[in-house]
């Protein structure tokens, strides 16, 4: 007799990580607003509808200046530790066991937030999400491309320097047309050097080449989005070989433009491809999105079964720089939730 099993309910119930998690963009309306009014004159909206509207975006451009202004709201050590508060709740809320977040201490401390309070507040706030939340989270010290290869390297000066518990590794966001990964190459490198992680950004905007570029110029041991590689099947070839993950924002690539719907987006061909697959949410307070949604809509978009979906969990478990005690747990739950 074959076991009928409610995907939504599944998509809910399984334990997950998330791999692809900007700081700022975490942030629910609920936290922005408290941020907005505590720093009234940021440019922010402070009433809830108008900041709703604030969030609808034109394109990749236009997010980016929007969440240029709302990481102007966060000019202090405690904003840091309220973000972290509220995104641990809300991890919480959806399962998530394990958290990576992108930071970006350069744009912090140009936000006025120093170095030394930017690595205490994230000492603080990782407590707070373990102890009151139940989730474990780590550090990606995110480099925005728009600073150039001096950005990065300050970023990697704050990543080695600093080091606050829970430090992973480096990546590189930002726009991606006309920006070399290759440019970035002497950063990431002097950080691998130091025992970082290489997770850049690459192919969310652009075709296969940044792609490429990530994995031979940057070391990349994993991509945050990676969708221009699907038009290149040796790419995806290599990916798929050298067990390179990429971590896929279905909602976010939409919201930004970066695909035109839905339907269109290249996920099934990445996993048609053997290319190992995370799914992530990017920036759920502004994409109005969360991390059970992007299941739900990899059953209902693209006909996935609970078995893909399970794979796909898994493949989070396993890309994920947690504690290997946090991993095997996290595994042994996904299996246990399969109909046997």
């Amino acid at each position: 007799m074959s076991v009928i099993v409610d995907v939504a309910k599944f998509a809910a119930a399984l334990p997950k990580v998330e791999l692809h998690l900007h700081l700022v963009g975490s942030a629910s309306l609920e936290t922005v607003l408290t941020l907005a009014r505590r720093h009234p004159d940021g440019g922010v909206p402070t009433d809830r509808e108008e900041l709703r509207r604030f969030y609808a975006f034109r394109d990749f451009p236009h997010f980016l200046r929007v969440y240029h202004d709302v990481n102007l709201l966060v000019n202090t050590g405690a904003d840091v530790v309220t973000l972290l508060a509220g995104l641990a709740e809300d991890l919480a809320g959806h399962n998530v066991r394990y958290a990576e977040v992108q930071v970006t201490p350069v744009r912090n401390r140009m936000a006025g937030i120093d170095h030394d309070d930017l690595a205490q507040a994230l000492v603080d706030g990782r407590e707070l999400a373990r102890t009151e939340h139940g989730v474990e989270l780590g550090w990606i010290f995110d480099s925005d491309s728009l600073l150039g290869p001096a950005g990065a390297e300050e970023t990697v000066d704050f990543a080695l320097r600093q080091r606050p518990a829970g430090t992973v590794g480096i990546g590189l966001g930002g726009p991606e047309l006309n920006v070399r990964r290759a440019d970035f190459a002497p950063a990431f490198r002097r950080a691998t050097e130091g025992g970082l992680r290489s997770l850049p950004h690459a192919g969310e905007t652009v075709g296969p080449d940044e792609v490429w570029a990530a994995v031979t110029e940057l070391g990349a041991e994993r991509i945050g989005h990676g969708i221009g590689a699907a038009t290149d099947p040796r790419l995806l070839e290599h990916l798929a070989t050298h067990r390179i993950p990429l971590e896929v924002c279905p909602s976010s690539n939409v919201a930004t433009a970066a695909v035109p719907s839905l339907a269109e987006h290249p996920l099934p061909t990445l996993v048609a491809a053997g290319v190992p697959v995370t799914l992530a949410t990017d920036d759920p307070g502004m994409f109005h999105c969360d991390l059970t949604g992007e299941y739900r809509l990899c059953h209902e978009v693209f006909g996935f079964g609970v078995d893909e979906l399970a794979t796909i969990a898994r493949t989070g478990a396993e890309a994920a720089y947690c504690t290997p005690e946090l991993r095997t747990q996290i595994l042994t739950e996904i299996n246990a939730l399969l109909p046997h």
